[in-house]
């Protein structure tokens, strides 16, 4: 039976693991030039370690490429105390406040049109009690339905082999999640999202985490080779600017991610990551 201590070194060293994989995957992707980019340099990710005043700190990898706009793959492991109004808003913190948290965020935003953006996310978090959360999801600009339907059928497959039941509930879970209230529209073509894993056995758990980081570095990778040489025009990109737009509506007014990372304190260009680079709003 692994202790708590024993739990975050596992955690961790899987996190920073799989940064390394999908960076490779995604730098190998980048250093094959699209037929409409091919004057350009491949993108290189630039590292940045930072430090929190509170307790912890993270490396943060960005890249902007000729295929990946905009891509971060960042870790963090972060603990303190949470401020009283934050408190009663994180399972297990009313008591004291004390909490740790580490994980990795993955948000990419390709030059391409045609090319879906994406994002995942795990975390293991302890307060007084401990659990697994996150998910992954898959934004089509233009049409993208095989490759939609790819990427579910990846996350299936991991949920299957986690519990049977998992991928319904995970889905709908992502799909009431990633939902713009105010727009009456879904950001994107959903994937799954959890919180709150924490089963009698941690390892099972930890497993589907793991799983979870694995299938979307691969299933996405394909997804960006398949799609990276489609042709676009201006048209394509205007549009895709505008939803882009919702993208960026969403993180601000609703991500569980970007509120915890401001309130406890993360680092801002970190937090803020996921919002694309170039948007427009008609």
């Amino acid at each position: 039976m692994l202790d708590l201590e024993q739990k975050k070194e596992k955690a961790v060293a899987w996190f920073h693991l799989l940064q390394e994989e999908i960076c490779s995957s995604f730098v190998a992707i980048e250093n094959e030039a699209p037929k409409q980019s091919t004057d350009l340099n491949a993108g290189v990710f630039v590292e940045k370690i930072w430090n929190r005043e509170g307790g912890g700190g993270g490396k943060m990898r960005l890249m902007n490429g000729r295929i990946f706009e905009k891509v971060g793959v960042n870790t963090s492991i972060v603990h303190g105390e949470l401020s009283e109004e934050f408190r009663a808003s994180i399972p297990g913190a009313k008591r004291d406040g004390k909490f740790w948290a580490a994980g990795i965020s993955v948000v990419a935003h390709p030059v391409n049109p045609y090319v879906p953006a994406a994002h995942m996310n795990t975390r293991f978090i302890i307060t007084s009690k401990s659990w697994f959360g996150g998910g992954a999801d898959l934004t089509p600009i233009r049409p993208a339905d095989g490759q939609a339907e790819k990427f579910h059928a990846a996350l299936k497959k991991a949920c299957d082999n986690y519990k049977k039941d998992s991928y319904a509930k995970f889905k709908k879970w992502c799909d009431d999640y990633f939902y713009l209230k105010h727009r009456d529209e879904p950001r994107g073509a959903g994937g799954i999202f959890f919180d709150g894993l924490d089963n009698v056995d941690w390892n099972t758990d930890f497993e589907f985490i793991q799983d979870v980081g694995s299938t979307f570095n691969n299933c996405y990778s394909e997804i960006v080779k398949e799609t990276k040489n489609t042709i676009w025009n201006e048209t394509d990109r205007e549009y895709q600017e505008i939803r882009r737009g919702r993208y960026v509506e969403f993180n601000l007014l609703y991500d569980r991610g970007t509120l915890f990372g401001l309130k406890t304190g993360g680092n801002i260009d970190a937090i803020l990551m996921s919002l694309p680079p170039k948007v427009r709003w008609p």
